[in-house]
């Protein structure tokens, strides 16, 4: 069918307007690209040159052409910077990974009090300094039950099943004076021990007791056990045996029936020539002495107090003799074996004028 003239015309004029349209706003769009891309390529990088410098210069390096920030590195012109490149980031430790405590509950380390472990013994030395020492395991103790032990009118007594088993003894030298052993064999003691002589400890000469010929007599006489004991200076093996054959010498046809023992001490407030001996020389000498009685074929002891039978002498070089502990007081805390105790100096028993040395044997050396 064949449209109208006036309806072509019409239609020829709308479409003109309308592509007339279209080419406006696509020459509209293509003008504001071309700006958006010319303002890009002409923009640059913030740099804000005051936080890099703190001094707000800058400069131009000599011999550089380059516009450069001061104190960064040539190669690097502003603009390109990245936060990698600045050394205040290092201003910040990296944060670590902190590990959550171990829970359960925590083990306290409690230092043993020596006092109380059980494993330690205090020395008292003569100038009154305290010392604890390690008890030595490989050393022999004692077994007694000091609960077992009885004060019966001032002389110390050892019961086991209701039975006395100990034996009251008493030493004596010449400091002792006259002494009356028919009145102490009556008061209870059943045996003595009576110094035979001393080594000088500043002449080292060797001196016989004046009351040991005196006092082995009338001991005897009294029916009392004796044994017998020498006061050592020795420094050398030599004068050790030269005092132990001056005891031999001394006995006579008297009979011992207690040990005869070995006294080697410093002496309190004074110089003695024993004092530049080590511990193994004392040691040595102190053997050499013992094992000269034994093979006379008596019972060789050893004598001293607490400080010297540990800190002065090696006994684990002694373990083959019996030792005689010189501790005054109710209860020894001596850790080892020992079978004869001092336990008193200052007491007073008939037949003495003045203070006697006492002591206790565990074993009846006269049956031995």
């Amino acid at each position: 069918m064949k449209l109208p003239e006036e309806y072509d015309g019409k239609s020829r004029m709308g479409a003109g307007m309308l592509r007339m349209v279209i080419g406006v706003v696509l020459f509209m769009a293509a003008i504001l690209v071309l700006v958006l891309v010319i303002n890009h390529k002409d923009k640059k990088p913030h740099t804000n040159y005051a936080d890099l410098t703190q001094t707000g210069q800058t400069g131009t390096e000599e011999g550089n052409g380059q516009n450069l920030v001061q104190g960064l590195p040539e190669t690097i012109v502003p603009g390109t910077l990245t936060p990698d490149d600045f050394d205040f980031w290092d201003m910040y430790p990296e944060e670590t990974e902190t590990l959550p405590a171990e829970s359960g509950p925590q083990k306290e380390v409690v230092e043993q009090d020596p006092s109380t472990d059980g494993k330690h013994t205090l020395i008292t030395y003569a100038d009154g300094e305290e010392e604890w020492v390690l008890i030595s395991p490989y050393l022999p103790k004692h077994e007694y039950d000091y609960t077992k032990l009885v004060c019966q009118s001032n002389l110390m007594k050892y019961y086991e099943d209701g039975k006395q088993v100990s034996y009251v003894g008493v030493d004596i030298s010449k400091y002792q004076d006259y002494v009356d052993f028919v009145k102490l064999k009556k008061a209870g003691v059943n045996f003595v021990m009576l110094r035979v002589g001393a080594r000088g400890y500043g002449t080292g000469q060797l001196s016989i007791d004046e009351y040991f010929l005196d006092n082995i007599k009338r001991a005897s006489d009294a029916g009392l056990d004796i044994g017998l004991y020498f006061f050592s200076q020795a420094v050398t093996t030599d004068e050790a045996v030269e005092e132990a054959n001056l005891v031999l010498e001394n006995i006579g046809d008297y009979k011992i029936t207690y040990p005869i023992a070995f006294d080697m001490e410093l002496i309190p407030n004074d110089t003695s020539r024993i004092e530049s001996l080590t511990r193994e020389e004392k040691t040595t000498i102190a053997k050499k002495f013992m094992d000269t009685i034994k093979d006379a074929g008596y019972k060789p002891m050893l004598y001293g107090n607490k400080e010297w039978l540990i800190k002065r002498i090696d006994l684990s070089k002694l373990t083959a003799y019996d030792i005689w502990l010189s501790q005054p007081g109710d209860i020894p805390d001596y850790p080892y074996k020992f079978t004869m105790w001092q336990y008193s100096t200052t007491t007073a028993i008939d037949g003495i004028a003045g203070y006697a040395n006492l002591n206790i044997s565990f074993i009846d050396y006269s049956e031995k």
